[in-house]
């Protein structure tokens, strides 16, 4: 990792576990100063370590019950048609996530939706898009682990 310290990665370890942590918090586990710690923070940002700061919710109280991992195969691979899907998947709410692959899909989504019912209507407007050949969708039935820290 590029022009980063030990310090550093124990600041990005301890906000991806808490992004609430306090300048003044971090300092104190660290044994830095507040100033310090406020001046790795703004640089890992600047240096786009951190692209953002968010709250991870409880999909099922927010009512995104379902999830849905669909494998999406494109007639063609052309850089044209590629672009074009990713444009205009990314618009969709209930995509939470779009990966392009290797293999015999294309794309793969993560789906987020209420229940059965709305994942149909959100199907329905995916099956709208351009040079889809096949659309593949499989349920989680059950959510083992769940994390978005990284390894550091």
């Amino acid at each position: 990792m590029q022009d980063i310290d030990q310090t550093d990665l124990e600041i990005l370890r301890l906000l991806q576990r808490n992004a609430e942590l306090t300048n003044k918090e971090i300092s104190g586990k660290l044994h830095k100063s507040v100033a310090a710690v406020h001046e790795r923070i703004r640089r890992l940002k600047q240096q786009g370590f951190i692209r953002r700061i968010v709250a991870i919710l409880d999909r099922k109280k927010v009512n995104r019950g379902l999830i849905a991992f669909s494998h999406v195969l494109l007639k063609d691979h052309s850089a044209h048609t590629l672009s074009s899907f990713e444009n205009e998947v990314v618009k969709f709410p209930e995509v939470m996530e779009c990966f392009q692959m290797t293999g015999t899909f294309d794309f793969i989504l993560r789906i987020a939706t209420e229940d059965m019912d709305a994942y149909h209507v959100f199907y329905r407007k995916l099956a709208t898009l351009p040079n889809i050949t096949t659309v593949q969708s499989f349920f989680v039935l059950s959510e083992t682990k769940s994390d978005t820290a990284y390894p550091l």
